[in-house]
């Protein structure tokens, strides 16, 4: 038998490290700008064209290439940054494998330009799929520029497997903010189509943070510093009652390379125990400054992934640095008392004066057992609306015949549990428990119904339908609102925006990265347009979908979350039997558009069973 077993020719080795290395434009963005910091560059400006595959464009001020270097750095595992592998132990630069240029070259046409400060004139490499073809002395800026155009081009898979614009192009941001969060003092600028996103001058560290994310995250830091023999802490974390529900906005570097771990997350966390409202998530930028020799940072091909020689005792510093950040800027939870009637609190006597005994007043015939005493619950009579409704329930159920014996998932079938209803309309016995729950008797115990994910439902339906239709009439603002995104949101804005139209929204581009909301869907019964579509874009970012028939799903599923009523808010008896007929009106009323569960039946045997002995 012949052998079998052969070297991969380099073209074919190099697309293979290729897909490890650059899995998409932000990839190839994220290689280069590190070598350009490594370069000693102190200005970096990116042009990206079709979120990456048309062009990715890089231009620096650093120390630039010869031309023998120039040529020797598309080859493989060809790097200036170590020697030896104990060289690996004691990395500070970011690029330093030598695979990002010769796996970009393996899958892109290349145009190389870079001069250093001493020649007089500089070096013109072009190279497709690997191959040289052509390299010449070329007149050009001292510094480096890299263009990289039709990325992917001999692999047709993979560049089908590329997401829309607006994803590849949310993804050159996110690390674009990976690299320019933590090197303040170098100069950045980002362009796509010839819009400028960011232009982010050389500053300090939290003036960084504010070009990034806006100048209104300002107010939700607080610093924190942290030194021991360990490691050096430093940045910035957010106040408990800006924290969001979704991921987006923590950030921890280590000798200023970006990484995730989740075990240092839950440090964070638990520094804000009790502090949080349930499922937010606060902001936080940290930077570890750490011996390199006590991390590993070749554990994964993007370097995310770092491992930490003490992790444990790190974990400690981390906590303790947050908790002592938290504590000196009096970020405390503040105690709601419930105060129902007013508390006289008495000033203070002078002293001498006798201080009088406080009266209790006792009503010694109250009798709890009075259904005519104060103390029970008096229904209200039923107004000629509600009996008209009850009416028309009555005669929508009256030649219904039910089946009590099949269940569903909930404990209850579908016809039986609709044939609840008639008991619920007819009678009308509903309350609200907490601000979060309304309650009310069916025929084989207790209904409760989750408020807001019953909103959800409702609106989700209708959003849906709208949705099918060319558009639905928008209610305009008496004062038009201003919102301005960073560019993240705005990208994602503009990506849902034709959608957004069709459900009533008229939001127009006001310049750069601000919109105007001008009208709003007369459905949607809320004060702040402004609020309406952050809450949507944060709930959007939380599983945004690729596919386009399932985008418009997507957004009314993240409009419908975005507008339900919050929890703690009181409802009046209208509004909850309002919410409870129109939620028997939708075609799954079980679930909520996340698919979790609406309402629950606790039936009265369980009921009877928590007063026997």
């Amino acid at each position: 038998m012949s052998d079998i077993i052969q070297l991969l020719p380099d073209s074919v080795a190099n697309q293979i490290a290729a897909g490890e290395v650059i899995q998409r434009p932000a990839s190839v963005v994220k290689e280069l700008v590190e070598n350009s910091l490594d370069s000693g560059a102190t200005e970096i400006k990116i042009h990206i064209k079709d979120a990456g595959r048309t062009l990715i464009q890089i231009s620096d001020n650093g120390c630039g290439m010869s031309p023998t270097d120039a040529r020797m750095a598309f080859e493989r595992h060809a790097t200036s940054k170590i020697s030896s592998a104990n060289d690996l132990f004691a990395i500070r630069t970011m690029g330093f494998r030598g695979e990002a240029l010769a796996s970009v070259a393996a899958i892109a046409d290349i145009e190389l330009r870079t001069k250093r400060f001493e020649d007089e004139v500089g070096t013109y490499i072009h190279i497709i799929g690997s191959e040289v073809k052509k390299q010449d002395p070329a007149a050009c800026n001292n510094g480096t520029t890299f263009q990289i155009k039709n990325l992917f081009f001999n692999v047709p898979a993979r560049r089908k497997f590329l997401k829309s614009n607006s994803t590849e192009l949310k993804h050159i941001l996110y690390e674009f903010q990976r690299v320019a969060l933590p090197n303040p003092d170098i100069s950045f600028s980002l362009y796509h189509n010839n819009l400028a996103l960011y232009e982010l001058p050389a500053t300090n560290q939290l003036k960084r943070i504010l070009g990034l994310f806006g100048k209104n995250i300002g107010q939700s830091l607080v610093p924190v510093k942290s030194e021991t023999s360990i490691i050096k802490i430093t940045g910035f974390i957010g106040q408990p009652r800006f924290a969001r529900k979704t991921l987006g906005e923590q950030f921890f570097f280590v000798n200023k390379r970006y990484f995730r771990h989740p075990y240092f997350h839950k440090a964070v966390m638990q520094a804000f125990e009790k502090l949080l409202a349930p499922e937010t998530i606060p902001s936080y930028f940290l930077f570890f400054d750490i011996n390199p020799e006590a991390i590993d940072i070749n554990v994964h091909p993007t370097k995310t992934e770092i491992k930490f020689e003490d992790d444990r005792a790190i974990w400690q510093i981390i906590n303790a640095a947050m908790r002592e950040s938290l504590g000196k800027h009096n970020v405390v939870p503040t105690i709601d008392f419930d105060q129902s009637g007013n508390i006289e609190i008495p000033v203070a006597l002078k002293s001498g004066t006798k201080v009088p005994i406080p009266e209790i007043k006792v009503d010694p015939d109250y009798n709890p057992f009075n259904e005519k005493s104060s103390g029970t619950f008096q229904p209200k009579e039923t107004s000629g609306l509600e009996r008209i409704n009850r009416e028309n329930w009555e005669k929508l159920y009256e030649n219904k015949d039910f089946d009590e014996g099949d269940t569903d998932p909930l404990g209850r079938n579908e016809k039986n549990l609709y044939s609840e209803t008639e008991t619920i309309f007819s009678e009308r016995k509903i309350m609200q428990l907490k601000g979060k729950f309304i309650l009310t008797p069916v025929k084989s115990g207790l209904m409760i119904i989750n408020q807001k994910r019953a909103q959800e439902r409702i609106l989700f339906e209708k959003f849906l339908e709208i949705l099918k239709t060319d558009s639905v009439a928008s209610q305009q603002q008496l004062f038009p609102q201003t919102i301005e995104l960073n560019p993240v949101d705005a990208a994602l804005l503009l990506e849902i925006l034709d959608d957004l139209q069709k459900l009533g929204f008229d939001i127009r581009e006001f310049g750069g990265n601000s919109f105007i909301i001008n009208g709003t869907p007369g459905i949607l019964d809320n004060p702040s347009p402004a609020g309406i579509i952050e809450k949507l874009l944060e709930e959007y970012k939380n599983s945004p979908l690729d596919a386009k028939e399932k985008v418009r799903e997507q957004v009314a599923a993240s409009l419908a979350r975005a507008s339900a009523i919050n929890y703690g808010k009181e409802l009046k008896a209208e509004e909850m039997n309002h919410l409870i007929d129109n939620l028997f009106a939708c075609e799954t009323p079980n679930y909520s558009p996340a698919g979790k569960p609406v309402l629950s039946i606790i039936s009265t045997e369980d009921i009877e069973k928590c007063f026997l002995k």
